[in-house]
């Protein structure tokens, strides 16, 4: 089989025949099959190649996959260890400013709004509005705390007090 090359036209000659291959001319290629460069027929990938493929895009997976949800769920807890902190400092400038730290009943929401008795608030000590823990459920505020002036506790991902990993408790103490 000889080759050689005219502009855009192939020039092939096999078995004595001659035929010019260009687009829009599939008959002059062999009926419209494909050729490699050795005149082989070219083919597609055989099923065994595909499944060994998809085994081991399977096995990568199964590999990766729970080395990655563990950290979901370390980010969650993070989130609730950076959203505690940000409302003890908010919770800081209030009480600079009121005297005191709110109640238990005025709650986090005291950072938004301005309590009855907070003659000198000077808020609102948080940009928007306070948010819910990375589970979905409102932090507990209590004034005052079981350790210091005020507690703010996320009960983690099962939401009951006490709890390990995903589960366990963050707070400010």
């Amino acid at each position: 089989m000889n080759r050689s090359v005219n502009g855009d036209l192939w020039t092939v000659w096999r078995n004595s025949e001659e035929a010019v291959a260009h687009p829009g001319n599939p008959a002059a290629a062999g009926a419209g099959r494909s050729y490699r460069a050795g005149g082989r027929r070219a083919r597609g990938f055989t099923l065994l190649e595909l499944l060994v493929v998809v085994t081991i895009i399977g096995l990568l997976a199964a590999y990766v996959g729970p080395k990655y949800f563990s950290q979901l769920g370390k980010s969650e807890q993070g989130v609730a260890k950076a959203q505690v902190e940000a409302f003890a400092r908010a919770l800081d400038t209030y009480r600079l400013d009121v005297g005191h730290y709110p109640t238990t009943e005025e709650g986090l929401n005291a950072l938004l709004t301005k309590p009855a008795n907070a003659a000198k608030w000077n808020g609102p000590y948080l940009q928007k509005a306070v948010p819910l823990d990375p589970w979905g459920r409102a932090y507990v505020y209590r004034a005052p705390g079981a350790n210091g002036d005020f507690d703010i506790t996320s009960y983690g991902k099962d939401g009951q007090p006490g709890g390990t990993g995903d589960a366990a408790d963050v707070s400010n103490q």
